[in-house]
């Protein structure tokens, strides 16, 4: 029998809704445009159009196009800020999307570590049944060590505190 801590894990037969899917739905609009951006930008059609831009740009402010006088002369001062400007904007709307990615991926984990601990203690319970049905059976299985550590619980804060050192 599930301990009531376990219990709540199977009250309703619901499908889980991807923790992404979840995420997603509930994005800043700071988030939302940072997705958008990375998206958009992060492609290679916007890199293209970059390169068309700056050597229309460079082609322009170096006087070879003789019907368009030049705004920019070398060494490109405007280019070279605007060129900026949007390596920051692009920069740090990577790290946003990077950042909320990793909220996932940390709950994600945790999500992960809780079912692992649920089934670590599951199959314990029926390692124990199995060597209770062999016992009754008169199958001896007191000299299996191997039988004997799997039917101990496992120790967390043990883990826990290892992981830590290693750390």
């Amino acid at each position: 029998m599930l301990s009531p801590h376990q219990n709540q894990y199977y009250s309703s037969p619901q499908v889980i809704k991807s923790l992404e899917a979840k995420y997603k739905a509930r994005r800043t609009l700071s988030e939302r445009v940072a997705d958008w951006t990375v998206y958009h930008f992060g492609s290679t059609a916007f890199l293209l159009t970059n390169i068309l831009f700056f050597c229309f740009w460079i082609l322009i402010n170096i006087g070879a196009l003789p019907f368009i006088e030049p705004f920019d002369p070398f060494p490109f001062i405007l280019l070279t800020t605007t060129v900026s400007l949007e390596a920051i904007i692009l920069s740090v709307s990577v790290l946003i999307s990077q950042n909320r990615a990793a909220k996932i991926d940390d709950l994600r984990e945790e999500v992960d570590l809780q079912v692992d601990t649920i089934a670590e203690s599951e199959l314990t319970k029926l390692i124990k049944l199995t060597t209770l049905l062999l016992e009754k059976h008169g199958i001896d299985v007191s000299g299996d060590k191997e039988l004997g550590q799997m039917l101990k619980p496992i120790n967390e804060n043990k883990i826990e505190k290892s992981l830590e050192k290693q750390i």
